[in-house]
């Protein structure tokens, strides 16, 4: 269905910049320190009721384990579980990459992450990966979902139906399961909750790939 509201446009913009960076930046090292500590700030019913997306009980259990999660503020621990769960150097707990779960060689750069890289350049859509970087990280395409639904909104359907919606909520999922730790447990909750709510409100309809992992 096309949906024509500026709004709903800017709500999903929304979705992808405040979730990005928790999936990009390292909690002690990246840049998003600002964020972790907006939302150790949070009142969480108010928050919950201001969310644009997903059903209010997983909006507000995902927020609530969050705050939780950064009650210490941005700890050692939650450091480690960061690099644990997305980037080793021991075997990830949840590699964030899409033709990780995709591909049945587990790899990545598998099929799905050449199928985004192609639809990028037909669609003339600058990857904002780093050289070697795979398109298909989590938070890379968050960030790329908020710039779709900004600047080129009229390919925001597509781009969830065929590249995002079909592996992010199977993989959220893992890293509920994966993690050690609240605040990323609750990222997870909120990230499947908002994007099970934007495809809801698209009405869109996804055809699940087989998962690998």
């Amino acid at each position: 269905m096309g949906i024509d509201s500026e709004q709903v446009y800017e709500e999903v913009a929304f979705i992808g910049e405040t979730l990005a960076p928790f999936f990009l930046q390292d909690p002690k090292t990246g840049t998003a320190a600002p964020a972790f500590e907006a939302v150790a700030d949070l009142d969480v019913a108010a928050a919950t009721d201001e969310w644009p997306f997903g059903r209010k009980e997983d909006v507000d259990a995902g927020l609530s384990e969050m705050v939780q999660g950064l009650s210490d503020g941005i700890t050692d621990d939650l450091m480690w579980e960061y690099r644990r769960l997305f980037i080793g150097p021991t075997p990830k707990a949840a590699p964030p990459w899409g033709s990780v779960y995709t591909d049945h060689e587990c790899v990545i750069f598998g099929e799905s992450a050449l199928a985004l890289q192609r639809w990028m350049g037909e669609q003339g859509i600058e990857s904002h990966a780093g050289a070697g970087e795979p398109p298909d990280h989590i938070g890379l395409m968050l960030a790329l979902m908020a710039w779709i639904a900004r600047e080129r909104p009229e390919l925001l359907e597509e781009y969830l139906q065929d590249h995002l919606l079909t592996w992010a909520p199977h993989f959220l999922d893992g890293l509920a399961a994966a993690t050690e730790h609240p605040f990323y447990k609750g990222l997870a909750v909120l990230t499947k909750a908002s994007l099970e709510g934007i495809q809801t409100s698209f009405d869109i309809s996804v055809t699940y790939p087989k998962f690998y992992r």
